[in-house]
């Protein structure tokens, strides 16, 4: 690959506990199948309720509406606001270290999907856990969050505009996230991907690519 200048990472499920390990906790406990919640966003998944509030088109109430009526209409009622009580997750401390490393060598920046919802891009609503999360979101030296350019993951252009911020070529950047439909457009710009199944799967990866020692 090109020569390496920046290592750009997802949030959620990356550097955070996945939000869907608490969406299949909730469903579990309202006996509502599992992945349900994941199946609603997916469906229509750039008009939906997610996809709009994501890009701050529509207001919380109006998000707990839509949400609503979507799942009603797949068969199950789940209200807006409960799904956002769901999100933030606790932070990974060895993919916090791998930040750090990585930050010392490469640009780093963080391409999250948000919502509005929340304290900042890790969308936390315990005070007492926000500020850990914003000091690791001090790390990046560039933060883009779909809730604020009114674009997301996956469009083509919410990459573009990294590279562009961060002065560099798609080719120059490696990408982490959890989902794969997210990887699938920087892979074709030219990014190196790598899709994070588990933590351990992760490093080893990001390490091979880096070329830095990201654990221990």
């Amino acid at each position: 690959m090109t020569q390496l200048k920046a290592v750009l990472w997802d949030f959620g499920g990356v550097i955070t506990s996945s939000p869907f390990d608490a969406f299949n906790r909730f469903e579990r406990d309202h006996g509502i199948p599992r992945n349900f919640i994941r199946t609603v966003n997916a469906t229509d998944p750039d008009t939906n309720a997610w996809a709009r509030f994501e890009r701050s088109q529509i207001s919380v109430e109006e998000f707990d509406r839509m949400f609503e009526n979507e799942a009603r209409a797949l068969g199950h009622a789940v209200h807006g606001r409960d799904v956002l009580q769901l999100l933030g997750g606790d932070l990974r401390p060895r993919m916090v270290e791998a930040l750090k490393r990585c930050s010392r060598v490469f640009k780093t920046a963080c391409l999250t999907n948000n919502v509005r919802s929340g304290q900042g891009p890790g969308m936390m609503r315990d005070n007492a856990r926000a500020k850990p999360m914003q000091n690791v979101m001090d790390l990046f030296d560039l933060v883009i969050e779909s809730s604020r350019e009114g674009i997301r993951k996956p469009s083509p252009a919410f990459y573009q505009l990294a590279c562009e911020r961060l002065a560099i070529e798609p080719a120059e950047a490696v990408f982490l996230d959890d989902l794969g439909v997210n990887l699938k457009p920087a892979r074709a710009m030219g990014m190196f991907t790598i899709k994070v199944v588990s933590e351990d799967q992760a490093l080893e990866d990001l390490a091979k690519v880096t070329g830095l020692e990201l654990v221990g």
